[in-house]
């Protein structure tokens, strides 16, 4: 069961699978559980008090607003109160489809202008989603550009309908079906669908996918579709959360100047929706183009934050939401017959759905697993857990709960978080509240929930195994579809009249003066430099061990081993077994984390800052006492290696992958982090503890520290648990290697039969972190692929509706690491996709960038930058990249004017020196039988067929 958004960064599809430079900070709060052993004492909790005030326009507009005077940053968050739930049978999927259409451009703001407007305003976390129960669209911007953030949500509120013709509705259509084909090319996503339809009968509007069908889709017109809009996009069936830095002597009157003329909507019912119960067991087995069978049990749950609900919360962390859980530690751990668990509860309004995904190892029948799980399950319904279980789930809660309060908008940011009260409760204050319902929860109420909702004949049992994945198809539209509309304008013209003020963008108030802070810095007497940047505006901290052992680093036959030396300190100390490890981070309710990308490798620890210490501590012993125990190793192995044959299962890692090794070969740059099954198999103990003892030592490593602690806290810290850090090794000699010379276009085909897409991405030779040209580089690239309003997207989606997002970046390495460019598209597209993809790219050359695409460009990597300062996470990111790539403390604070001194011709020599079309690698991972021809009359080189490793495949 799935959330959709519009991801606005044209990167954003290759997020999950791209390895950032830096590992820094990205923390994920997983509840785990079970019996503790002495941890560190505890200091109170601070809860933050979130003071707001909420009101009611005429027009029936809730507002919410909430002033955060810390970053010259604002959050807008619209939600509307319209989803799935709302839908009739055979018009599924218009709440998701009015998603995209609200991006195209309202009557006052222009065609296709929305997301340039706040794309050059800098704004951060800029999205729309779509769930069961309602719509949202944010965007975080610079608080000089609130009202443009007001115009722009009032115009499409008010005057879309004014501009959605059939032309914008037939585009749309296809993007919004890409995404689906998108969707459809995962792993799994067969099984996901059919959890809806055993969980749902047809006619309920939690059966199908809320992206919708592609026949719904398809057959959506536009009369349709404007009636739906003039019936739920109405004010009075929304709500606006502004959260940040604004004046709140003029806040109300900028709101009801840009909202307050815009007419009420007809009166929403309150939905009224019959779910059965579920009596007897639903089962169903699908098949997918899979490397694993999979496990997926699901129940209807109480309606998000009724009675029940909280407590089926903990018992879905108890159960299997972490690494200590009882599934975790049972089917991963001990007797190793998953690959991984997943269980969690999806709360919303007219039932919730519980669900768990079990993954198998190879080799194990799902009919054993489903027995394994269901021992577990029995056992937890019938003793229930113990106080120290509920203890490690709700600190695990709650502690996540309060660090996402660091993002003002955004997924899970405040203005998200109020609407979202708002929306179930009529009480955006109601985080107290949540508190204490959370710890309300008894082991008896837990036990209560477990038996009343989570019997066998309550459940959807899906067993997805390998096999043929079936889709749905169905052709597009005829040209002349709706080309007979009369379509009726919404006003009159005198109020059209009233309105044209609307026409001019409001003027950006003063430029906010930018103060981006540079950490402090000192050194222990052992070598060890620590950063610190200082943020107390929440109760969080974060901390990490940084150093140079990443993938720059493995022997050449050994490719893999930086990354699972990392993986092994996370597994146990000298002092802690791996459950035992695990069990004191859940009893902090933090977060701790270690890997190695290809340039560093990092221990990470995040928590709040009641329990500053015993992170500390945890960070140490993880980073100075590594166990690396034979049976940890072993069974770590297992899994590394059964990740790396599912990365078959990933047309985007199975990209990365084989472009990686045509274009660098057995270099270090070569290889995914993870390495190859041949080295992790040939890797042993001996190599990772004589990697571990020359690699993290005092002289090597740094130490970042941020949140809510001051320089003489972290001169404590850091002396008290680093200070006695010693190491016989010398300090290590990084080494980067030669880049290789670059290479003859060609074109490479990865088979994968019966794809709904091709995945398309063009390599080529990148450039180091450190260039004085990153400036230059990035609002380069900003124009070509790396912004929703880049070239590239704007031809391959916008214009031909190829796919759902195209772009182009750089792999910022130590050594240079590679470009790339492309976009996931539709079979039968995939060649004349290729062919407009190389048309930019060879334009980027041709036609310098206007003064409007290099203002757009340059605007965004100004005024962005406070967004990146808003976390701890971010500033942890941000300190390690000035350890990893050696730049001055004072980087960031000067990189504004960097940004500002980018001229056009800085733009066109950067795309001469670093964009070479004529050398650059095509990956294309797709049904070869359906692709390859037309790839061959493209003439753009020889093509070769690799297989999902990269080797090369006879013809």
């Amino acid at each position: 069961m799935k959330l959709y958004s519009l991801n606005r960064r044209n990167g954003s599809l290759l997020s999950a699978v791209l390895t950032p430079a830096l590992t820094i900070g990205a923390l994920i709060f997983n509840p785990v559980l079970a019996d503790a052993v002495a941890t560190p004492a505890t200091a109170p909790l601070k809860v933050p008090n979130l003071k707001f005030e909420k009101y009611t326009l005429p027009n029936g507009l809730e507002v919410i607003l909430r002033e955060d005077h810390r970053l010259p940053l604002v959050a807008v968050d619209l939600w509307y109160h319209v989803g799935p739930v709302n839908e009739k049978a055979g018009r599924t999927g218009f709440a998701h489809l009015f998603e995209h259409m609200m991006f195209e451009g309202s009557e006052h703001v222009g065609e296709k202008a929305h997301i340039k407007y706040v794309e050059g305003a800098g704004a951060t976390d800029i999205n729309g989603t779509t769930d069961y129960d309602r719509t949202n669209y944010f965007e975080t911007l610079p608080s000089n550009q609130l009202d443009l953030g007001l115009w722009l949500e009032s115009d499409r509120m008010g005057f879309l309908l004014e501009t959605l013709d059939r032309t914008k509705l037939a585009n749309q259509r296809d993007v919004v079906r890409n995404e689906l084909r998108q969707d459809e090319g995962q792993p799994y996503d067969v099984a996901d669908e059919a959890e809806g339809h055993l969980l749902f009968l047809k006619g309920h509007p939690y059966h199908g996918n809320v992206i919708g069908s592609h026949a719904d889709v398809e057959a959506a017109r536009l009369n349709d579709v404007r009636d739906f809009f003039q019936h739920f996009y109405t004010p009075n069936n929304a709500s606006i959360a502004i959260v940040g830095d604004f004046d709140p002597a003029t806040i109300k009157e900028k709101i009801a100047k840009y909202f307050g003329p815009i007419p009420a909507g007809p009166p929403v019912e309150k939905v009224k929706v019959d779910t059965p119960a579920i009596t007897t067991e639903r089962r169903i087995t699908v098949t997918d183009t899979v490397q694993l069978p999979r496990l997926s049990v699901a129940w209807l749950s109480p309606e998000a934050f009724h009675p029940g609900d909280a407590d089926t919360d903990m018992f879905m962390n108890i159960l299997g939401g972490g690494k200590t859980s009882r599934l975790y530690q049972k089917l991963v751990y001990q007797t190793q017959v998953a690959q991984s668990i997943s269980c969690s509860n999806k709360a919303v309004m007219v039932t919730s759905i519980a669900s768990c995904d079990i993954i198998a190892r190879p080799g194990v029948k799902l009919e054993d697993l489903e027995a394994a799980f269901d021992k577990e399950v029995e056992a937890l319904r019938k003793d229930g857990p113990t106080q120290a279980e509920l203890d490690r789930v709700r600190n695990q809660s709650l502690s996540g709960l309060i660090q996402g309060l660091q993002r003002l908008g955004g997924f899970g940011g405040v203005a998200d978080m109020m609407n979202r009260y708002n929306q179930y409760l009529a009480d955006p204050g109601y985080l107290p509240k949540d508190v204490a319902r959370y710890e309300a929860v008894t082991t008896a109420s837990v036990q209560k929930i477990a038996q009343n909702v989570f019997a066998k004949n309550q459940r959807a049992v899906i067993y997805c195994t390998p096999g043929k994945k079936v889709t749905e198809e169905v052709p597009r539209s005829p040209d002349d579809t709706d080309a007979d509309v009369k379509v009726v304008p919404p006003y009159s013209a005198d109020f059209e009249t009233a309105q044209n003020w609307r026409k001019d963008a409001p003027k950006p108030g003063p430029e906010p003066i930018l103060h981006l802070p540079a950490p402090k810095t000192f050194a222990l007497a052992n070598g060890v430099k620590v950063y610190l940047l200082e943020e107390h505006s929440l109760p969080v901290f974060s901390g990490a061990v940084v150093t140079l052992a990443g993938g720059e680093e493995n022997p050449k036959d050994k490719p893999g081993l930086a990354a699972f030396t990392a993986r092994m300190l996370s597994e146990g100390t000298a002092t802690r077994s791996s459950t035992q490890l695990a069990n004191d981070i859940a009893q902090i309710g933090a977060a701790l984390g270690a890997s190695a990308s290809t340039d560093n490798a990092s221990v990470s620890v995040g928590s709040l800052s009641n329990n500053t210490n015993a992170a500390m501590e945890l960070l140490s012993d993880v980073t100075l006492h590594p166990a690396f125990k034979d049976e940890e190793v072993e069974r770590i192995r297992k899994q590394r290696l059964v990740a790396i044959l599912q990365e078959g299962d990933q047309p985007i890692s199975s990209a990365l992958r084989v472009g990686q090794k045509v274009l660098y070969s057995d270099q270090p740059y070569g290889f995914r982090p993870v390495g190859t099954t041949e080295s992790v198999k040939a890797i042993t103990r001996a190599d990772m503890t004589a990697f571990w003892g020359a690699h993290y030592t005092p002289k090597d490593a740094a130490l970042l520290l941020a949140g809510d602690l001051t320089e003489a806290d972290a001169k404590r810290l850091a002396e008290k648990y680093f200070g006695g850090w010693s190491s016989t090794s010398a300090a290590a000699q990084a080494t980067l290697p030669d880049p290789p010379s670059p290479p003859a276009r060609k074109i490479v085909i990865v088979d994968k039969p019966g794809s709904p897409q091709t995945t398309l991405i063009a390599f080529g030779l990148g450039v180091p972190r450190n260039t004085p040209d990153y400036p230059a580089i990035t609002e380069m690239n900003s124009i070509l692929g790396g912004l929703f309003a880049s070239r590239i997207n704007m031809n391959l989606r916008e214009k031909n509706g190829y796919t759902y997002g195209a772009f182009s970046g750089f792999f910022f390495n130590r050594g240079g690491g590679p470009f790339y460019s492309g976009a996931q598209v539709r079979t039968d597209v995939t060649g004349p996709a290729t062919k407009e993809l190389f048309t930019e790219l060879n334009r980027i050359h041709t036609d310098p960038a206007t003064p409007e695409e290099l203002k757009l460009a340059k605007d965004n990597a100004l005024r962005s930058l406070p967004g990146s300062f808003e976390t701890v996470g971010n500033l942890m990111g941000l300190m390690g990249e000035l350890y990893v790539f050696n730049l001055p403390n004072d980087y960031f604070q000067k990189l504004p004017a960097s940004f500002e001194a980018v001229t056009p011709a800085a733009v066109a020599k950067a795309a001469t020196d670093y964009i070479h079309p004529e050398n650059l690698i095509v990956i294309a991972v797709g049904d070869r039988e359906k692709i390859q021809t037309d790839m061959e009359k493209l003439n753009l080189g020889p093509i070769e067929l690799r297989d999902e490793s990269g080797d090369l495949v006879k013809k």
